[in-house]
């Protein structure tokens, strides 16, 4: 079975290899140390403590085993913006909005799916409005569609 790609920028990849790290060198001590201090307890067939840190355990590595499977499958965003790219939205664009219903303003990164956060600003390259988005122009409106009440917004500026 092939693996998918998740598409990160360098610096969604720093933040996963970052996660990674903290979990494999500062967690798992934590967690082996709750073990321990479980197991002193005494028996532990009945030892709520144990069964505690035994889940945490399998709740880290499992996280682990996730971060090592996306880290190895990987690829970067090309954030250069040469001069196709900065001239049409496309993944790793910051693109600046007017939502013409309200007249607000937004800006959004595009990035991939599992970096995504769109309350500070990264919306998944997958979302309606991302795909929307793609290969527009300033000055372009776009119609925001496959939702249940679709809008328009503007493209007002792009990095």
């Amino acid at each position: 079975m092939a693996q998918d790609k998740f598409l990160v920028t360098k610096e969604g990849l720093d933040e996963l290899l970052k996660e990674q790290e903290h979990l494999i060198h500062v967690v798992r001590k934590e967690v082996i140390q709750e073990l321990q201090e479980a197991r002193a307890q005494g028996d532990l067939s009945e030892n709520a403590d144990y069964d505690a840190a035994r889940d945490h355990q399998a709740r880290v590595e499992a996280r682990i085993r996730e971060l090592e499977a996306m880290i190895a499958n990987v690829e970067i965003i090309d954030e250069d913006h040469s001069s196709d790219t900065k001239r049409s939205v496309a993944l790793g664009s910051t693109v600046k909005i007017l939502d013409l219903s309200d007249q607000t303003e937004e800006e959004y990164t595009i990035v991939g799916s599992i970096e995504s956060d769109p309350l500070n600003g990264k919306l998944s390259n997958i979302t309606p409005l991302a795909v929307a988005l793609m290969d527009h122009k300033v000055n372009d409106i776009v119609t925001v569609d496959n939702i249940d009440e679709p809008y328009q917004v503007q493209i007002i500026d792009l990095k």
